[in-house]
């Protein structure tokens, strides 16, 4: 998996390529009228009897943004914060996951959102026996979906939604389960399954 990733040490925040919310739409993609701000997601891989699984959460119904959304653990970066150490650091806030128990495999394709985020995400294995202590301001649940389901990419639909501006956006989604994973979320990981799998990033 790591000879798929970018390493750790070959970061860099100022440029390279990326996958965005408009690659479905790129009619819409705008010139940002101001840089993008640097933030960061974390893939935990946790092995269980069943298989390998990602944890994933589902936002609290009290954030401003993005509420009840699935969502991977993470959030922006600090000032001169890497991207692995934002991600980490949100994780064990968002979902008491202790950094000591992951194992930091490289960076995915970094994603930009049009809410103005440049998300780089961090794929690591996460030790089997974390169990999950969600912090109730930022995350009503944790769960787990099968790595092999995320990385199938028939099971990922291009769906349509109107934004309140009247514009019509195209997304990725999946649903596993009740849980139904989209837009950013299902955008990164169908970029880790081209990543590690399918079609050359770009």
């Amino acid at each position: 998996m790591a000879a798929h990733l970018d390493p750790l040490e070959v970061h860099e925040p100022a440029g390279g390529l990326y996958r965005s919310d408009f690659d479905l739409d790129p009619a819409h993609v705008s010139s940002p009228t101001r840089p993008f701000t640097a933030a960061a997601v974390l893939v935990g891989l946790i092995e269980r009897p069943s298989g390998l699984n990602v944890i994933l959460t589902r936002r609290a119904d009290t954030l401003r943004q993005h509420t009840g959304q699935i969502a991977l653990p993470g959030g922006r970066c600090d000032a001169d914060e890497t991207p692995w150490a934002a991600a980490l650091r949100e994780a064990s806030e968002e979902i008491g996951l202790d950094p000591a128990m992951v194992t930091l495999v490289g960076l995915s394709t970094p994603y930009r959102t049009g809410t103005g985020y440049s998300v780089t995400p961090v794929v690591g294995f996460v030790a089997p026996g974390f169990v999950a202590r969600p912090s109730p301001d930022e995350v009503a649940d944790v769960f787990e979906t099968p790595f092999g389901f995320l990385m199938d990419p028939a099971n990922y639909e291009q769906m349509e939604r109107e934004t309140p501006e009247g514009v019509k956006r195209r997304f990725y989604a999946a649903t596993w389960e009740d849980r139904y994973i989209w837009g950013a979320t299902a955008g990164m990981l169908r970029a880790l399954y081209d990543r590690l799998y399918g079609a050359a990033v770009g």
